[in-house]
């Protein structure tokens, strides 16, 4: 991992790159130190602002920027909000499926014969399950909630590690030192942690950076069909949930959570291109 860090420490951001730094660090911090921030508690009723548009101020409460939904909580105050489920969602979902893939796909990879095509099919069997189905079903058997959220999206989004590990295990095997390292009488679990392991981390950290983008619309469109994060947590899913029935006279209530999620994904988007040309040893000339 030192390496990996080395390796990003040392390159130089593209714009592209430095766009999507700009985007992912904001999102951290708002995380962070959002309610300090917030001009309005995410969740407290104002009906006398129902509706509100942009800019309204209420001589009570202050101005309401973003304008506010349908119980008169202020829109900008819920999308800050939203950003720490967001990012609790993603990292923790995130991390869960990296470490199950990259352990499942390094073993069958690494052992090869008839239990890699055995975990291979297990793998494939899952793909062939609906999400929707999987989503239904964990959600009855542990509740909707942020923690089921996580564990929906860890375990349902480690097959994609698996694959790329698998096939970069495959091809770390082949390399010169590996063979190397056999023929001297290393043991096979030294070969795989030390050998071919910090091999296929690259790619691993690169996935995860993309997939997080791929994390944060899953979380937003489970919230959004009421199978995710629950009220009176505020998610941009919920947040685009609530505006529907509205979006011809209270458009901002979808709007503004619509473009953050845009906005974050593509920052998530751009800085993992700028990790991916960065650490790929075929896309650096190597």
């Amino acid at each position: 991992m030192s390496t990996i860090f080395d390796r990003l420490r040392g390159r130089r951001l593209t714009g592209v790159g430095t766009i999507g730094l700009i985007i992912v660090s904001l999102v951290v911090i708002l995380a962070i130190i959002g309610p300090y921030i917030s001009p309005h508690d995410a969740i407290q009723h104002n009906l006398k602002a129902r509706y509100a548009p942009l800019g309204y101020t209420d001589p009570e409460h202050g101005t309401y920027w973003l304008g506010t939904d349908q119980l008169g909580r202020d829109i900008l105050s819920r999308i800050i909000a939203g950003c720490r489920v967001s990012v609790i969602v993603s990292i923790f979902a995130v991390f869960i499926a990296g470490s199950i893939g990259v352990s499942y796909g390094l073993i069958a990879g690494f052992v090869g014969g008839w239990l890699d095509q055995v975990m291979m099919r297990i793998a494939d069997a899952l793909l062939s399950i609906p999400f929707i189905v999987l989503v239904v079903a964990i959600s009855g058997v542990v509740g909707a909630g942020i923690v089921t959220l996580i564990l929906i999206l860890g375990f349902t989004g480690w097959v994609t590690y698996a694959r790329v590990t698998r096939g970069e295990v495959l091809v770390a095997k082949e390399l010169d030192y590996v063979i190397a390292a056999t023929v001297v009488g290393q043991s096979k679990v030294r070969i795989m942690f030390q050998h071919i392991l910090p091999n296929v981390m690259s790619s691993a950290v690169v996935l995860a950076a993309l997939q997080v983008g791929v994390t944060i619309i899953a979380e937003s469109s489970l919230s959004f069909l009421g199978l995710g994060v629950q009220p009176p947590s505020v998610t941009w899913g919920l947040m685009l949930a609530d505006g529907r029935a509205s979006i011809g006279s209270a458009w901002w209530m979808t709007t503004f959570p619509g473009i953050a999620i845009t906005i974050v994904v593509l920052g998530v988007v751009f800085l993992g291109d700028w990790m991916r040309d960065v650490l790929d040893p075929r896309l650096r000339g190597e």
